[in-house]
């Protein structure tokens, strides 16, 4: 993994998408999950704990949610709603004596307009919202369910929990060393035949340095790495090893913060930044392993929309909108940006963000680094522009997906999902985008979702809210032992069809 240290393994991991990748689907199930089963299309939902889910025809905050009956949990414990009631305890209930701040700090972005739930009987789950909110299905699918038993049993504490975690996904948790290493063991119980996982192990090692990673795969170490460096695959291809890419929902952006004071307020400052970036270079200096970054969706995605703004590489122009804003080179804007040297997503961060700063230098915008280790800049990122932890930064540079509307878009965008309501990092409001929001919250068709989606994501390019830069082709890279591997299109990936020849 490029995580510096192993996903918590309490349900509602930390460490990004790539802690929900190996440590949130693969010892948990959630009531909602993704199909990660094909690589020719975006992956979508599918049931999972709940074979079905629908609005209340009489109330539109109240979704009703229809458990799989006769799951069992890795200790033998049959699933019951209260088992989901108990799990949303653990990560939204404050002040109950099952509360688990770490599970809550990650949950809660996901979840904000969360009211009330409650177990109706033993199959069916209520989950009830402050406000219409046609996106709830997404933000479950990072809740994994576990049971008031197995906290109990590790001593009604969830520090202990970590190393006798209990869900019901397909692995089962063998051992947990935080900084060092966990693994998985198979689970040839799981209620999902088709999914119950060829390999008897699987062994999670955090090694957070790219070159480190390749050392350890030609090794023999390891079998599998995520995010190579893109000068070592073509050595490692020519070597036997398999690397594989594929298109995927992913955002290497910077995030802007529009508190008083931020140079960042300024659209001509944000368009000409989206101007300076040569994005084609850096897709030479990435080996082909990325696409130009021009929005949070690629361009032609049917959530694009029309922006008459289009990001591009075109200095000229950006020094005459830079010049506008009263800078250039002899008179350069001078600002900070956080980054990190690893993390979920995060690509080969070093590199790509010194050719950024380069970019930005010639045309007048000199930044310089706060390098924050990855869960820490997370954490920047719940706190908010205005938190002292920001230590004077004025953008950050976090990856994340576009899978869904509020993940890709809503939570940076709508006034009140400023933290510690969601990722609002930057303060940003504007009623003509909270008024698209409440619309597409109010929308349960997908058509009308898409225009939507579509017509906001023409906005925010428009603006420039984002210095859109790279959108990453995911590669991996694994021995020639590894099978059954199938790279979905999503940041989650499934580990269960993979054996070794």
């Amino acid at each position: 993994m490029t995580a510096s240290a192993v996903p918590m393994s309490n349900g509602v991991p930390d460490q990004g998408g790539e802690g929900h990748r190996f440590m949130g689907i693969t010892l948990y199930d959630q009531l909602v999950t993704w199909d990660l089963s094909k690589t020719d299309q975006p992956a979508g939902l599918r049931p999972c704990l709940a074979t079905a889910w629908r609005i209340d025809p009489a109330n539109t905050r109240r979704w009703i949610f229809t458990l799989r009956e006769g799951v069992r949990f890795h200790d033998g414990k049959v699933m019951t709603a209260e088992d989901v009631a108990f799990s949303f305890d653990r990560a939204f209930l404050t002040g109950a004596p099952h509360f688990d701040p770490r599970a809550s700090a990650q949950a809660r972005i996901r979840l904000p307009t969360l009211a009330a739930w409650r177990a109706e009987g033993p199959h069916t789950f209520i989950l009830e919202t402050t406000r219409p909110d046609s996106l709830i299905p997404y933000g479950i699918t990072y809740i994994g369910i576990t049971h008031r038993g197995a906290w109990e049993a590790a001593g009604r504490s969830w520090d202990s929990f970590l190393e006798k975690a209990i869900g019901s996904g397909p692995w089962k948790l063998e051992s947990f060393a935080v900084r060092e290493r966990a693994v998985l063991a198979r689970n040839p119980d799981y209620w999902d035949a088709a999914r119950i996982p060829k390999l008897d192990k699987v062994l999670l090692l955090p090694l957070p340095e790219a070159n480190t990673r390749v050392a350890a795969l030609r090794s023999g170490q390891v079998d599998f790495i995520e995010a190579p460096p893109p000068d070592a695959c073509p050595a490692l291809r020519q070597a036997g090893f398999q690397v594989v890419t594929n298109q995927y929902p992913h955002n290497w952006t910077y995030h802007f913060s529009m508190v008083e004071g931020s140079p960042w307020r300024d659209v001509r400052v944000r368009r000409a930044a989206n101007l300076a970036i040569d994005r084609d270079g850096m897709a030479q200096m990435l080996g082909g392993l990325m696409k130009p970054g021009l929005g949070l969706v690629v361009e032609g995605h049917p959530w694009y929309g029309a922006p008459r703004f289009r990001p591009r590489y075109a200095p000229d122009e950006a020094r005459k909108l830079l010049a506008e804003a009263g800078f250039s080179p002899r008179n350069p804007l001078r600002t900070k940006v956080a980054i990190s040297p690893s993390g979920s997503g995060q690509m080969q961060p070093l590199p790509m963000n010194e050719a950024v700063q380069q970019n930005l230098k010639e045309i007048g915008i000199d930044i310089a680094f706060e390098v924050i280790e990855w869960n820490a800049l997370l954490g920047i990122w719940r706190d908010g522009a205005k938190a002292p932890s920001n230590r004077g930064v004025t953008a950050l540079n976090v990856s994340y997906g576009a899978a869904d509307p509020y993940s890709g878009f809503v939570r940076f965008l709508k006034t009140d999902l400023a933290p510690p309501v969601a990722n609002n990092w930057g303060y940003f409001s504007d009623p003509a985008y909270d008024a698209i929001i409440d619309r597409l919250n109010e929308t349960f068709d997908p058509a009308a979702q898409d225009a939507l989606v579509a017509e906001l994501h023409g906005k925010v390019v428009e603006d420039a809210l984002f210095l859109f830069i790279a959108h990453d082709l995911n590669p991996r890279a694994m021995s020639r032992k590894v099978r059954g591997f199938v790279q979905a299109q999503s940041w989650f990936q499934d580990l269960t069809p993979i054996s070794l020849g």
